[in-house]
C-alpha cells in the first residue's frame, strides 16, 4: 500500500501530539491534596454505618470458616438474614431465612416472629410507648458517634500514600497508625486506638470506599471474661454507593484468633456481604408488627 507524503505527515503529527500529551500527563500528575485540609473535609462527611444502616432494610450473608491451628478449614457455615435495623440495638430484627443453603421452614420462621413480638412488647412496656424516649435515645446515639469521630484525628498519625482508581472512583490512599502516647476519651476510641491500617477515600464524595485494618494490640470484652481478640487479627471493610446517592457497607471480612468465655479458643475467617438495600424506618417495623396481629 502506498501512502502519500502529505497523508503520512498528518498521521505523524497526530501520533506526536498523542505522545506529547501522554508525556505531559506523566510529567505533571495531579497533585495530591493537602493532608490537613483533606482530613478536615473528610471528618465533616464521616458517620458510623450503624446509624446509616438504621435507615434501610437489607440482606446479610454471613459465611464463617472455623480454622485449625495450622490454618486448614475445620468447619464452614453460611447463613442469610433479612435485617430490619434500629439505632436501638435490641430492636434490630435479624430474621434468619437460610442456613447452609437451605431455606428455613415455616415453623422456624414463625418462631422467630414470636420471639421478635415478645422483644417489642418488652420494649414498649419499658418505654411506656413514649416516642420521646426513642427520640432521646437516637439523639444520644448521635452525640456518642460525634464524640468518637471527633477523637479520630487525635488518635491517629495519618499520611497520604497516593491515589488510585477504586470501583470507578478516584481515591486518596491514607495510612493510619495509633499514637502510642494518646489516651482515648471514649469507649469507641479505646478500641480504635488498638487498630492501624490503610483507608481509601473517594475524592469526589469524601466517603470511605475501603479500609484494611489490623489489631496492633489485643482487645478484651467484659474485662476479658466474655471474649478477647488477639493482636494481628485483620479486618477489611468495603463500601459502595447505593442508588447513586448514599455510601453503605458492601462487605466486611474478619480473620484472626481469640478466646470466648475464658476457655474456648477461636480461629475464624468470617465474611459478611450486604445487598438488597431498601429505605426503612423503625416506625415501619412497628406498623408491620401491628398489622400482622390483626
Amino acid at each position: 500500500m502506498i501512502i502519500s507524503t502529505h497523508r503520512f505527515s498528518g498521521i505523524a503529527v497526530v501520533i506526536l501530539c498523542f505522545l506529547a500529551d501522554v508525556a505531559a500527563a506523566q510529567e505533571s500528575p495531579k497533585p495530591l491534596p493537602d493532608l490537613d485540609s483533606f482530613l478536615q473535609a473528610l471528618r465533616k462527611n464521616l458517620h458510623s454505618d450503624r446509624l446509616l444502616l438504621s435507615q434501610y432494610t437489607f440482606t446479610e450473608k454471613v459465611s464463617v470458616r472455623t480454622l485449625s491451628n495450622n490454618g486448614t478449614t475445620k468447619k464452614t457455615e453460611e447463613r442469610i438474614y433479612e435485617v430490619y435495623p434500629s439505632v436501638e440495638e435490641e430492636l434490630t430484627y435479624r430474621k434468619l431465612v437460610s442456613r447452609d443453603g437451605k431455606p428455613l421452614s415455616a415453623e422456624e420462621l414463625e418462631k422467630q416472629e414470636r420471639e421478635q413480638d415478645k422483644k417489642l412488647d418488652r420494649y414498649r412496656r419499658r418505654m411506656g410507648q413514649a416516642e420521646s424516649e426513642g427520640q432521646d435515645n437516637l439523639k444520644e446515639a448521635r452525640r456518642e458517634e460525634e464524640r468518637v469521630l471527633d477523637e479520630i484525628l487525635d488518635i491517629y498519625d495519618v499520611a497520604i500514600l497516593g491515589r488510585s482508581l477504586e470501583v470507578q472512583h478516584s481515591a486518596i490512599i491514607l495510612s493510619f497508625q495509633p499514637r502510642r502516647d494518646y489516651r482515648p476519651r471514649t469507649k469507641g476510641g479505646r478500641i480504635l486506638a488498638k487498630v492501624g491500617g490503610k483507608a481509601w477515600v473517594s475524592e469526589e464524595d469524601l466517603q470511605l470506599i475501603r479500609v484494611e485494618a489490623q489489631l496492633v494490640d489485643s482487645i478484651s470484652f467484659g474485662l476479658g471474661l466474655l471474649a478477647r481478640l488477639d493482636r494481628g487479627a485483620t479486618a477489611v471493610f468495603e463500601r459502595r454507593k447505593v442508588n447513586n446517592e448514599i455510601w453503605l457497607p458492601a462487605s466486611a471480612r474478619f480473620s484472626g484468633t481469640g478466646r470466648l468465655f475464658l476457655f474456648k479458643g477461636l480461629n475464624l475467617d468470617l465474611q459478611s456481604d450486604y445487598s438488597d438495600y431498601r429505605r426503612f424506618s423503625v416506625r415501619t417495623l412497628f406498623e408491620f408488627e401491628t398489622d400482622k396481629r390483626k
